[in-house]
């Protein structure tokens, strides 16, 4: 992307300077194009013409990022952040530093990924093609990509071992791509991404799918039709348990049969069969 900017002047010099301030570079950064050399005056009275300058400079993507990124910094309090541009094939690593640029990164690296999705939409509008920007600080996106590349190979090899599907949390492509890379290191073992937009996560899993998983009988309970399987089995209340006492007062007093005094207790052991008869004496 070309920027230019054309400014006249009593001298080329001063020509060159007000260009380059309308560009907001320094004059080391431009190239120069006269237009027109001064003419002085004549008779210092009539006549004469300034210096005519064009200065312009030629504007990458990767430039046109980080002249974006420094405007958003300044808005969030950073004045005093460094930039370092490493040039790569279809884009571009920007790399920040500087005292208190910590926060930038954000929560697992949300605010520094939400820089680098608005850094590329602008440098891809500079020459209207696909320029892919990676935003770095302070080695985070090397130290996240070791942690998910370890992350995966352990969640693979529990897969195999179990047999079941995992799911991982929500990712972004990036991120997805490298537990996929991640996880076809480990035999066995498949991976695919499931979901919708923010929700879209990795499913790991066994290349033959789920095996079906055994019952688990939970702990203190025997099967149905077992021996003693309900209460009414044992004939009794189940261990542990007691009758509960009847409340004290006339209400569980009356509930209680009345009881005979033992001297007038009939033993019902020496009843004969039919009842007593009794034989009159003559």
């Amino acid at each position: 992307m070309l920027r230019e900017a054309i400014a006249t002047g009593d001298t080329i010099e001063q020509a060159k300077e007000a260009a380059c301030r309308e560009l907001g570079v320094e004059s080391y950064e431009a190239e120069f194009e006269v237009l027109q050399l001064p003419v002085k005056k004549t008779f210092g009275l009539f006549g004469g013409s300034p210096a005519k300058v064009r200065a312009f400079i030629q504007t990458s993507p990767a430039d046109a990022a980080v002249d974006y990124l420094k405007t958003i910094l300044a808005y969030m309090g950073v004045s005093q952040a460094e930039f370092g541009v490493q040039e790569e094939e279809g884009g571009a690593l920007i790399s920040i530093s500087g005292p208190d640029v910590g926060f930038i990164i954000g929560h697992r690296g949300e605010t520094l990924d939400a820089l680098q999705y608005l850094a590329g939409l602008v440098s891809n509008h500079v020459e209207d093609s696909y320029y892919r920007i990676t935003l770095d600080i302070g080695n985070y996106r090397q130290k996240r990509k070791e942690t998910l590349e370890q992350l995966g190979k352990k969640i693979a090899a529990k897969a195999v071992r179990t047999g079941r599907n995992c799911s991982l949390e929500p990712m972004n492509p990036y991120e997805r791509r490298i537990i996929h890379t991640a996880v076809q290191t480990v035999e066995g073992a498949k991976s695919w991404s499931e979901g919708e937009d923010l929700a879209r996560h990795v499913v790991i899993g066994p290349v033959d799918g789920e095996r079906p998983q055994p019952q688990r009988r939970s702990k203190g309970r025997r099967p149905e039709g077992g021996r003693g399987n309900s209460r009414g089995d044992r004939g009794g209340r189940p261990r542990g348990s007691s009758r509960p006492r009847p409340r004290q007062g006339g209400e569980a007093q009356r509930q209680q049969p009345a009881q005979q005094p033992p001297a007038q207790r009939r033993d019902d052991s020496q009843a004969p069969l039919y009842g007593r008869i009794d034989v009159k004496k003559e």
